[in-house]
Order: structure tokens, then sequence, then C-alpha cells
């Protein structure tokens, strides 16, 4: 699964990187090493101008909730907080059937943590520590996600579309190569050359784009122990990411 994640750029820079329209109201979204599920985070789209589905879709940056909120849900907050979605099983799912047809985003990332059971701590209950996985070269991680829009039933009722919010999920799998000793799930990266066949509006995305990352891009992932103070969500900061131990 993914819980946890590591942020450190801003939208304007993403969509200056990735040749994208950074569609971030300013002061939206943030940079931070350590964010949690309800936080508002960036995500890519690629998206038709309004209006005018058979213009060129373009690549965009936005911001989202993070946990995705079926188009039914009667009220925000209520029901599962829908953070991550397994790939083996979203055609399936009623909450994800339908944005995976066409609303699939990527979720940019530094890295992500994960826990593993630890050793029983000084009250004698087990303990869990940190680690966290980046790429070992310094790049940007994209997973895939997808996303979807909803809005109260008094707006829907009244016509109102000022009060739109959209949501993602992002997408695991099982875990490969050196993962797998962190944990068993992983989230779903994907490489550059998979992202506009799966952001492509217009048509349902190949299954096999779900499968499990190829071995070199789990092997090219640094795995690190980390603080626990990225345990508690308030803390965040650059030291959150400093080892302090090895795997194993």
């Amino acid at each position: 699964m993914c819980g946890r994640y590591a942020v450190t750029t801003d939208p304007a820079r993403l969509a200056a990187e990735i040749d994208a329209v950074n569609e971030v109201p300013a002061d939206t979204v943030r940079e931070s090493y350590n964010v949690a599920p309800t936080t508002t985070v960036m995500t890519v789209v690629q998206r038709h101008e309004h209006g005018r589905p058979d213009d060129i879709p373009a690549r965009r940056v936005r911001a989202m909730r993070w946990g995705l909120v079926p188009s039914w849900t009667k009220e925000l907050g209520k029901g599962p907080l829908l953070f991550n979605a397994r790939a083996e099983t979203l055609a399936d799912k009623p909450a994800f059937r339908g944005s995976l047809g066409g609303k699939r985003c990527l979720v940019p990332m530094d890295g992500w943590y994960e826990w593993k059971p630890g050793p029983p701590g000084a009250n004698g209950k087990p303990t869990k520590v940190p680690f966290y996985m980046t790429p070992a070269d310094g790049t940007r991680l994209f997973m895939g996600g997808l996303w979807a829009a909803w809005r109260p039933a008094q707006a829907r009722a009244a016509g109102d579309d000022s009060q739109w919010i959209s949501s993602t999920t992002i997408i695991t799998t099982d875990s490969v190569g050196p993962l797998r000793e962190v944990h068993d799930r992983m989230p779903l990266i994907m490489p550059v050359e998979f992202w506009d066949a799966w952001l492509d509006p217009d048509h349902r995305a190949d299954p096999d784009l779900l499968a499990p990352p190829a071995a070199e891009l789990a092997e090219a992932i640094e795995i690190r122990e980390v603080s626990s103070l990225v345990n508690r969500v308030a803390n965040d900061g650059p030291e959150l990411l400093e080892p302090v131990g090895t795997v194993g």
C-alpha cells in the first residue's frame, strides 16, 4: 500500500518539467515530506479543453483531494478513505470502475514510505519501523492513479457547477524485487513511455499497463530506514528522509 509520501516540487515547476499546463490555484498545494490522505495533492491528467471535445487533449497539472470520492457519495468524509486501489480489482469495484474508463491520472512524488514490524518497545508492544523508497538517481516518480469528480447533493439539485471536488487514489500492485523485503504491495510506477496511453481520456487503458513494474525499475529504487518522526503527520521536514539504518 501507499499511505504516505514526499513531494518537494511546486506545481509550476512540475508543469514546466513535463510540458503541461499548470491549473493548480496559487497556495493550494505545497511541498511536503509527509503527505497523508485527505491532503490536497498534485496530479497530472490529460484532458480536452472544456467544451471542445474534438481538440487534442493537453497534459495538465491539477490539485485533487487524496482519497477518491465516488460520484454517488452522499457526504464528504463519510465512508471508506479510498487512498489506494488494487490494480487487480479496479475493473470489478464500483468505486473505481468508472474512473478506470476515462479518468486516469499520474501522482508525482519523490518517494513513498512503508512500515515493517519492529522489535517490542519499552511497553512490550510491537513497534513499526519506517522505510523510505526513492529513485537512487534522484529523479521523480510518477504513480498510476485514478480520479473522480464529486459535488454535494444540494449543488447537484440546484445545478450549481461551482462546488465540484476532484479526488484521486493511488493504484497499488504486488511488490517487485527488493521492495518485497519491506511490504508485499507497492504503488504502481508509471514510466514515461506509458504516460500517453495511460492518460488518454478517450480510450480505455491496456490492461498490461496495470502489471507490476519491470524488475529494473524496482531495482533502481533505494530503500532506507528513516526516523520514526514520520509516524506523526504533523512532522514535516527534510529530516524525515535522513537514513538511520539499512534493510535487513
